[in-house]
């Protein structure tokens, strides 16, 4: 019986954009319809090219249909479309949606708090030591890593990730029976047994030039915010950015040499505003699940119950994020001069420190 999800299906082989997608599911009552609707109707779709109409008439049949879905089964295909509970909130507001999204592994992940690391394909050995350090820390942070699945910075990441059994996201710019390049065969399968890979190519889609730009708006999508380790001014890495940056996230790029070609499209990124990378608490300040998510960490690992009570408070305070001496006086009601005394024993406990004068945070 064909439904309005068989449909979406459907369009998206068909190679029909998600924007006419869009405009045939407000047009009909029931997408349905247009399964079997006279197609004089059709023509009179004044946002359907004649191609497309001519396409939808010559290929609206079962055998069509069953062949598409066969293939779906044959490649042990998941897919989701946009009347599925399944769908990834993440990506259900940014522009130009996928209607259908295919995928291998766990697609739960998309719950989990989700950082993009794209780069360079010709990783720089300072790019590949500062990939695998930012990558360590997030992944024992409990981010879930979203990168592309090409060589360089991406399958960096995504080894990473696997390695230290943290959760990770590939997104394809071809089908899910295509692995590209081959030589990624290995973290293909790493990735889709231990994380998940998504795309919104159709089985069978080749991994064309034109697919990776569109596909990157997908990583930026499903992430919090997006790392940039090494990136020519001239790179998919800064659409990858650039997309992040129209849908509101935030952007870290990490500086490098000005005479390396590999870090000129990083350097411009910071020069055009994006944030420095320096440490992963440039990361976690800027994102606010991830702040939140480590201060409950820290929490767990300092025992409370060890301190005196105006010790606690104080603790509980910092707790929020560094904070000005002054400022923690005024939040526990405390004199000052017992603030700076609780704190040179919080110091010496080896529980806080002094960043700047007389700022505080957690060690």
């Amino acid at each position: 019986m064909i439904s309005e999800k068989k449909i979406l299906i459907w369009l998206n082989n068909l190679g029909i954009s998600n924007k006419i997608i869009k405009k045939l599911y407000d047009y009909f009552d029931d997408l349905c319809d247009l399964w079997n609707i006279n197609e004089s109707i059709l023509f009179r779709c004044d946002f359907l090219r004649k191609e497309t109409v001519n396409k939808i008439i010559k290929y609206r049949n079962m055998d069509y249909l069953e062949k598409i879905l066969t293939n779906i089964n044959k490649y042990n295909v998941n897919v989701i479309t946009i009347l599925d509970d399944k769908y990834p909130q993440s990506l259900m507001n940014i522009y130009d949606k996928p209607v259908v999204i295919y995928t291998k592994g766990d697609y739960r992940l998309d719950s989990d708090i989700a950082i993009g690391i794209v780069g360079s394909r010709k990783a720089t050995p300072y790019g590949r030591w500062a990939c695998e350090k930012f990558t360590k820390e997030l992944v024992n942070l409990g981010v879930t890593i979203v990168s592309g699945l090409a060589t360089g910075i991406d399958s960096i990441a995504h080894k990473t990730t696997v390695e230290l059994g943290g959760k990770t996201i590939g997104v394809l710019g071809n089908g899910l029976d295509k692995v590209y390049p081959k030589s990624n065969v290995k973290i293909y399968d790493d990735v889709s047994k231990n994380g998940l890979i998504l795309t919104e190519f159709p089985i069978g889609t080749e991994p064309l030039s034109f697919n990776f730009p569109q596909r990157n708006r997908i990583i930026a999508g499903l992430s919090s915010g997006v790392v940039v380790i090494e990136a020519k001014e001239k790179s998919g890495s800064l659409i990858t950015a650039h997309h992040a940056l129209d849908q509101g996230k935030e952007i870290f790029s990490l500086p490098g040499n000005i005479n390396s070609i590999y870090s000129g499209g990083t350097n411009k990124l910071i020069k055009d505003g994006a944030k420095p990378l320096l440490s992963i608490e440039d990361i976690v300040e800027e994102i606010y699940e991830l702040k939140v998510k480590l201060t409950e960490n820290k929490k767990n690992d300092i025992n409370l119950s060890n301190l005196s009570e105006n010790e606690s408070k104080i603790m509980n305070i910092i707790f929020e994020g560094p904070i000005h001496a002054d400022l923690i006086s005024l939040k526990s009601g405390m004199d000052i001069s017992n603030v700076i005394s609780i704190l040179t024993i919080l110091e010496l406990k080896g529980l806080v420190k002094e960043l700047s004068a007389r700022i505080f945070t957690t060690c």
